[in-house]
């Protein structure tokens, strides 16, 4: 059975002028329960991330400035979004469901989070609508309990996985590769160990045709025994963040692509939903179903 993570907690009201497409989390679970592609009991609610987990990944005084809710102005604009304690139980929600994901993916293939792709979020601050990175979280727990020995982070928003490369970079046991919009944001990237950048207009079939060779060219060469996916739809032509041209058709096969070589490769694989800022918000939530009909097309 696919198993979702997803919380009310993750409705966050900004006040008036965000823009930023949050109804998505609340219309997302909606829209797969009423067309019949899950169910209820394909979802589950996470618990809170322990101070405990989040210390394997994030630095004491950050988790202690952000559960404080003493964050300076500078660190509040990096992240964009107003900072207040539903903001940060939200956050800590979050990670742990893509956590709790990790252990339903050793158990079925493949589970998803509703919310996540917090990629931006650093060891020791935020960044880009993140505080803190849920997958770098998951992958950190697992390899703490030897449930995993070698990770790979595939990254296919829009804007590169700058947090993720960073808290990764001397960590041998997890390959990080982020395919993402040359010129987008971030301006300064850090290194992933791979790093695509794909230029402005890049349109499917170069998009599809690089992805397919670069995944078993990655796992022939570390053999990974667990994925973590960031399905961000960001990439859409129809995106105003975007800067690619990637056809809603194109975008779900990506996600075939992905999940086809998790499930032929027998690699578990955690799904986080990343960005997505379309100004239909159809489009957005169209978008990220495809992922969801997608994982149980292959995997159930």
């Amino acid at each position: 059975m696919l198993k979702i993570a997803f919380s009310p907690i993750y409705k966050y009201e900004l006040p008036d002028g965000h823009r930023f497409p949050m109804a998505k989390y609340e219309l997302l679970p909606e829209q797969l329960l009423w067309e019949g592609t899950v169910s209820e009991s394909n979802f589950f609610h996470p618990d809170l991330l322990s101070e405990e987990v989040a210390l394997l990944t994030h630095t004491s005084e950050w988790w202690a400035k952000m559960n404080e809710v003493r964050l300076s102005e500078k660190e509040i604009r990096a992240i964009g979004f107003p900072i207040n304690e539903h903001f940060v139980r939200r956050g800590r929600h979050i990670s742990n469901g893509t956590l709790e994901c990790a252990q339903w993916a050793l158990e079925h293939g493949c589970a998803m989070n509703i919310a996540g792709g917090t990629h931006h979020a650093f060891a020791d601050r935020g960044e880009g609508f993140c505080c803190f990175n849920d997958q770098a979280v998951a992958a950190n727990w697992l390899l703490t309990k030897g449930l995993a020995h070698k990770i790979l982070i595939v990254d296919l928003d829009v804007h590169q996985g700058n947090g993720t490369a960073k808290i990764f970079e001397k960590e041998p046991r997890v390959f990080t590769f982020s395919m993402h919009g040359e010129r987008n944001y971030p301006i300064r990237k850090e290194k992933s160990d791979l790093d695509i950048g794909l230029p402005d207009g890049t349109k499917d079939a170069f998009y599809l045709e690089t992805l397919r060779e670069t995944l078993p060219r990655i796992a022939d060469a570390i053999q990974p025994d667990f994925v973590f996916y960031q399905s961000g739809v960001d990439i859409l032509e129809s995106d105003k963040l975007g800067r690619l041209s990637i056809s809603r058709a194109g975008c779900q096969e990506r996600d075939r692509v992905v999940l086809s070589f998790c499930k032929t490769n027998r690699l578990p694989v955690v799904v986080s939903m990343g960005g997505g800022y379309s100004p239909r918000i159809s489009d957005i939530i169209e978008a990220h179903a495809n992922t969801f009909r997608m994982a149980q097309e292959v995997f159930f």
